[in-house]
C-alpha cells in the first residue's frame, strides 16, 4: 500500500484523542505502517487535508470521533466527485463512534465500537470493503455523510451536544443535550418525498436517514440498517410531546422502537426534505445547513474504500 496521511483531531472525545495518540502513533510504526501525521488547527481543516492527499497518498485515516470521520470523508468524497474515494481508515477516540459501530465485525445493538488497538490491526492488513455514503444537495451547496443525518429533535440534539461542558463525556454528554433539547423544541412541518412517491406533508419531532444504525452514540434510530446495501434507511416520527418523546427514548437506546405504531421505519434511494421554514440539517454530528428550505438526500453505493 503507498504511504498513509494520518489525520487526528486533538479536541475530539473531549480530549481522549490527545491522550492516546503517542500509543496510537507507536502501535502504527511498531507494525511497519508507513505514514505522514497531521494535526487538525480548526473546523473544516480534516476536510481539506483529506481533500488534497489523494493527490499524494494512497490512504488517509482519520483519528479521532465522528464529526473528524465526517469531515476527511467530506474531503475524499469531493475529491473523487462523489465517486469511489482512496482507502479510509478510522481510528474511533471519540464521544461516540457511531461510524465505527458499523464496521465488521459489528458492534451489537447497544454495544461498543472496535477498540482502538483492533482499528489499528484492521489498518495495517489493508483489507477494504466498499460502504455506501449519502449526499446531501440545499441549494448550490453539497454535502455527503457516512453515517446519517435528520432534521428536527436531531439537529437541536447536535448542537446542544457541542455545547455541553467539556468534562460531559460519552453518553452523559448526548443525555445532556436531550434534556437540554427538551426545554426548548419545535415540530418542524415538512414536505417529505420517499423515492418516486407523491409528498408527504407532516409535522415531525424527528427524521432520520441513515446509512448506519445509530447516532448520538447512544441512540440505534436503526438498528437493521446495512452500510453495503445501496439503501438508506428513513425513520419518521409525527409531532410527539415531552412525554412521548421521553417514553420512546429507552426504547431507541434499545433498538425496541421499530414496531412502535408512532414510527414509520421506511428505505430509499432518494428522499426530500422542503419546508416553508429553514430547518436545520444535522449530518454525523455535524450541522452543514443551519437554514435550509429543500434538502435532497441521494444514496451513493460503495463509494468509500473502507480499511476495516
Amino acid at each position: 500500500m503507498r504511504r498513509a496521511l494520518v489525520i487526528r483531531n486533538p479536541v475530539a472525545g473531549r480530549g481522549r484523542t490527545v491522550r492516546a495518540w503517542p500509543e496510537v502513533e507507536r502501535a502504527l510504526r511498531a507494525a511497519g505502517f508507513e505514514f505522514d501525521a497531521a494535526a487538525t488547527v480548526a473546523p473544516g481543516h480534516a476536510a481539506t487535508l483529506a481533500e488534497t492527499a489523494t493527490q499524494k497518498y494512497g490512504s488517509v485515516i482519520a483519528v479521532g470521533g465522528d464529526g473528524t470521520l465526517h469531515e476527511v470523508a467530506n474531503g475524499l468524497l469531493r475529491a473523487s466527485g462523489g465517486g469511489e474515494t482512496i482507502a479510509l481508515g478510522v481510528v474511533p477516540l471519540g464521544s461516540g463512534d457511531d461510524f465505527a459501530k458499523m464496521l465488521p465485525p459489528q458492534a451489537p445493538v447497544g454495544g461498543k465500537p472496535m477498540s482502538w488497538q483492533a482499528a489499528v490491526a484492521a489498518i495495517v492488513a489493508g483489507r477494504t470493503q466498499a460502504l455506501d455514503a449519502g449526499r446531501l444537495q440545499a441549494g448550490t451547496a453539497t454535502h455527503y455523510f457516512a453515517n446519517g443525518m435528520d432534521i428536527g429533535f436531531g439537529a437541536r440534539g447536535a448542537a446542544n451536544a457541542a455545547a455541553m461542558p467539556q468534562m460531559m463525556k460519552g453518553t452523559a454528554c448526548y443525555l445532556g443535550a436531550l434534556a437540554r433539547t427538551l426545554v426548548d423544541y419545535a415540530n418542524p412541518s415538512v414536505r417529505l418525498t420517499i423515492d418516486d412517491a407523491p409528498p408527504l406533508a407532516l409535522e415531525t419531532t424527528m427524521t432520520a436517514v441513515m446509512n448506519g444504525r445509530c447516532f448520538g452514540g447512544s441512540f440505534w434510530v436503526c438498528p437493521e440498517a446495512r452500510a453495503d446495501d445501496g439503501l438508506l434507511e428513513v425513520i419518521v416520527t409525527g409531532a410527539l410531546g415531552r412525554l412521548a418523546i421521553l417514553g420512546l427514548v429507552p426504547k431507541i437506546m434499545r433498538g425496541a422502537h421499530t414496531g412502535d405504531a408512532r414510527i414509520r421505519m421506511l428505505t430509499a434511494r432518494r428522499v426530500l426534505f422542503e419546508s416553508d421554514e429553514p430547518l436545520a440539517v444535522e449530518a454525523d454530528g455535524e450541522l452543514p445547513f443551519l437554514s435550509a428550505r429543500r434538502v435532497e438526500i441521494t444514496v451513493l453505493p460503495g463509494v468509500l474504500r473502507v480499511l476495516c
